[in-house]
């Protein structure tokens, strides 16, 4: 059979992974695909993700893609794979996609979302998947911080060290702040992301909704970028990436 490039939807609990990238001596999710791709179809494939998740952080669609000459059909890749992955991963869906299809140079715009738990007393159920916070959060605050993310912006100072790209600027076409009982959820939009942006930006806005700090603070960082002057990073484990647009 000639070549093939297949489109996968995955979601994942990054909890007890090295982030999305293979590494040598580390337990990777990239390399824990690999490794099922390799036991169903005897090849040794490179598996392209649509975006580097850090250390701990989760999926709700990630998308991902392989060149194979496997006959297999598709739902094999389905349920060939999740009988072989671990149950914190699943592959959702199997698609053929064109041979020039790339997961992470195709993608128009990538969503994610950041979860705070925001009361007293911790949750043992939700403590993998949510920033536990005691001191209450202002929302008109938090919102205000969020709209002025939207745009086009340098975010070169929240950018995590040892990053090299071309530029800092990216276009954010959705930021905002909302409300579920104790649970604050920040959703984003853009056409791309710097390594570590999301959970620093939630980092300064933290700080913004606890009052540490002026709304107007966050506006002269994007407008004079200093790394130094960004609140602290937030946990990874309260961070998803939600969806990719193509």
């Amino acid at each position: 059979m000639g070549p093939r490039n297949l489109r996968l939807e995955l979601e994942y609990d990054g909890t007890r992974y090295h982030g999305w990238q293979r590494q040598k001596n580390a337990l990777t999710l990239q390399g824990t695909i690999e490794e099922a791709l390799l036991r169903l179809t005897g090849e040794r494939v490179h598996l392209i993700g649509s975006g580097r998740t850090d250390a701990g952080v989760h999926a709700l669609r990630q998308v991902a893609n392989f060149h194979s000459s496997s006959s297999l059909p598709l739902k094999a890749f389905v349920h060939g794979l999740n009988a072989l992955l671990p149950p914190d991963i699943a592959v959702l869906t199997a698609a053929e996609a064109p041979l020039e299809f790339h997961a992470r140079k195709a993608a128009r715009s990538k969503t994610y979302e950041y979860h705070i738990l925001n009361r007293p007393v911790r949750s043992p159920l939700g403590l993998r998947y949510a920033w536990h916070l005691t001191a209450p959060l202002n929302p008109e605050a938090l919102e205000e911080a969020a709209r002025m993310l939207v745009g086009e912006h340098d975010f070169a100072a929240f950018q995590a060290s040892g990053s090299a790209v071309r530029t800092t600027r990216r276009r954010v076409e959705e930021a905002c702040w909302r409300r579920e009982g104790d649970m604050f959820l920040f959703r984003i939009t853009a056409t791309g992301f710097l390594r570590g942006m999301v959970r620093s930006l939630v980092g300064t806005m933290v700080q913004i909704g606890l009052k540490k700090r002026p709304v107007s603070d966050l506006a002269e960082l994007l407008a004079r970028p200093d790394r130094t002057r960004v609140g602290p990073t937030a946990p990874p484990q309260g961070l998803f990436l939600v969806s990719v647009r193509y």
